[in-house]
C-alpha cells in the first residue's frame, strides 16, 4: 500500500483544515479524532469511521489491527505531525461524520445547558462527567466552544460517542422544549446542593467562569443552587462545579 508522503496532497490539506479550522469542519459536517482508544470508543457506539489515517508504524500494532477498519490511509511520520494536533502524535487518526443533532429534549431524563463556555478543557470535562453519571443530552448555547475540535475531543475522553450534542441558537427556547426543572448554579447565596429538588426530569446549567449564567437564562431557571464552599474560596471551576451536581443527582436516583 502506498504512503502519502507530501503535506501538499490535497487529502492530506484537507484533514489539516478540518483539525485546525471550525469553519471547514461545520461546512463539512466532519472533524478528526486522534489516538487508538477515541476511535475504538467511537468504533463501538457509531460505526466505521470515513476514513483511518495511520502510520506504517501505528498499522502493525495489534490494537489498531483490531479496529477492522478496510483500507486504511497510510502516512508517514512526518505527514501524520502536520496533521495531528498533539507534539506526538500516536499515528491514529479518523474523519468522522459529526452526528446530526437529534436531541429530543421533551423526552430526555436529564440535560446539561451551557452557557457561553468557552474553555475547550472545561467543555470536554463536562461532557466526560455527563457520560459518566448518565446524563446523554447536552445542549450549547450561543459563545460556546467548538465541541468538535482536538481540545474539546481529547479533554472528554471518548465521551462524544455516547452523548447527543445541540448547538442551540436560543438556550431559552432549548430549555422551554426540555419541560424539565433546569436548576442553575451561582457561587453564593442559592439553594444548598444537598436541599434542592433533584427528582423527575431534572437540567442542569452552567456558565462561564467569570461571567457566569446570563440574566435572561438565570430568571428563567427553576432554582439556583450553589455548592457550600470555605469562605476563603471565591468559586469552583464550572467542570469541578458541573461533576459535583451530575453526581449528586445520579446518587439521589440511585437511592
Amino acid at each position: 500500500m502506498a504512503i502519502l508522503q507530501s503535506r501538499d496532497n490535497p487529502r492530506v490539506k484537507r484533514w489539516q483544515r478540518l483539525v485546525r479550522d471550525a469553519r471547514a469542519r461545520r461546512e463539512e459536517g466532519r472533524a478528526m479524532l486522534e489516538g487508538l482508544n477515541a476511535v475504538e470508543g467511537w468504533l463501538r457506539a457509531r460505526g466505521a469511521p470515513a476514513a483511518l489515517v495511520l502510520t506504517e508504524t501505528a498499522a502493525a500494532l495489534p490494537g489498531v489491527r483490531a479496529l477492522g477498519v478496510a483500507q486504511p490511509v497510510l502516512v508517514s511520520d512526518a505527514v501524520m505531525k502536520t496533521i495531528a494536533d498533539t507534539p506526538s502524535p500516536q499515528g491514529v487518526l479518523a474523519e468522522i461524520e459529526i452526528p446530526v443533532s437529534s436531541t429530543n429534549l421533551a423526552a430526555s431524563p436529564g440535560c446539561v445547558f451551557l452557557d457561553a463556555l468557552q474553555d475547550a478543557g472545561n467543555l470536554g470535562t463536562i461532557l466526560r462527567t455527563a457520560l459518566a453519571f448518565g446524563v446523554r443530552d447536552v445542549v450549547l448555547g450561543p459563545g460556546c466552544a467548538d465541541a468538535w475540535s482536538p481540545k474539546v475531543l481529547r479533554a472528554a475522553a471518548g465521551a462524544h460517542a455516547g452523548i447527543r450534542i445541540e448547538e442551540a441558537r436560543s438556550l431559552l427556547e432549548a430549555m422551554a422544549r426540555f419541560g424539565g426543572k433546569v436548576h442553575c448554579t451561582v457561587p453564593r447565596g442559592g439553594i444548598g446542593l444537598a436541599q434542592a429538588d433533584l427528582g423527575g426530569r431534572t437540567g442542569w446549567l452552567f456558565g462561564a467562569e467569570g461571567r457566569g449564567v446570563g440574566a435572561d437564562l438565570l430568571g428563567a431557571a427553576s432554582s439556583h443552587v450553589s455548592i457550600p464552599m470555605a469562605r476563603e474560596a471565591e468559586s469552583l471551576n464550572v467542570a469541578a462545579c458541573a461533576a459535583i451536581c451530575l453526581y449528586e443527582t445520579a446518587r439521589r436516583r440511585a437511592q
